[in-house]
């Protein structure tokens, strides 16, 4: 069995410069974006206060991707994320957003998994598995930077169960997602 890889440690000197500890050599945002294509998972944290500036960098890196006019996120999408942090009320997005990711990584795990046993000549083109580890990579990346999202997890940050509203909401959204999924499926 394959040992999970340590996180690639970056630390961030007073100076905001990155440095990567493996390579002892100073990093740009676009190194880090490089490394999560990768597949590689890293951890940020400061060098002074010792605080973890993961999620902050993730965002940065996504931000700047949007800015460059490689948008990902629809203004509809970008708006609801908005409204999920300036409101006061419990909200559902981050395991909307953990159980939309979920579904799509397992979507895309079965089509790439279907066309390597179909033996689809894209499966045998240079650069698939990596094509494969980048999306897998990606999906990892965005679920761990999602807020009370953790994996097999039905407690909210504060350790408490949710509301059974939201759950029932929740199981709603994820019964349409797997409606649309199907939907897509199809038209495949």
């Amino acid at each position: 069995m394959a040992q999970k890889q340590e996180p690639l440690l970056i630390k961030r000197y007073a100076s905001r410069r990155l440095y990567n500890t493996e390579t002892s050599d100073y990093v740009t945002l676009d190194d880090i974006a490089g490394f999560v294509r990768d597949g590689r998972e890293v951890q940020i944290i400061d060098l002074k206060s010792g605080d973890d500036l993961t999620r902050q960098y993730l965002l940065q890196i996504v931000a700047e991707h949007e800015s460059r006019g490689e948008s990902v996120l629809p203004v509809d999408v970008l708006t609801d994320l908005v409204r999920a942090y300036t409101t006061q009320a419990q909200s559902i997005v981050p395991q909307f957003l953990a159980a939309s990711f979920e579904m799509l990584r397992d979507g895309q795990s079965k089509v790439m998994g279907n066309l390597d046993a179909m033996g689809h000549p894209l499966a045998k083109m240079p650069g698939f598995d990596a094509m494969q580890a980048q999306q897998e990579a990606f999906m990892k990346a965005m679920m761990s930077s999602l807020p009370g999202a953790a994996p097999g997890s039905d407690d909210d940050e504060d350790g408490d169960k949710p509301e059974a509203g939201s759950k029932e909401e929740l199981d709603a959204i994820k019964k349409q997602l797997a409606d649309l999924q199907k939907k897509l499926s199809g038209m495949g």
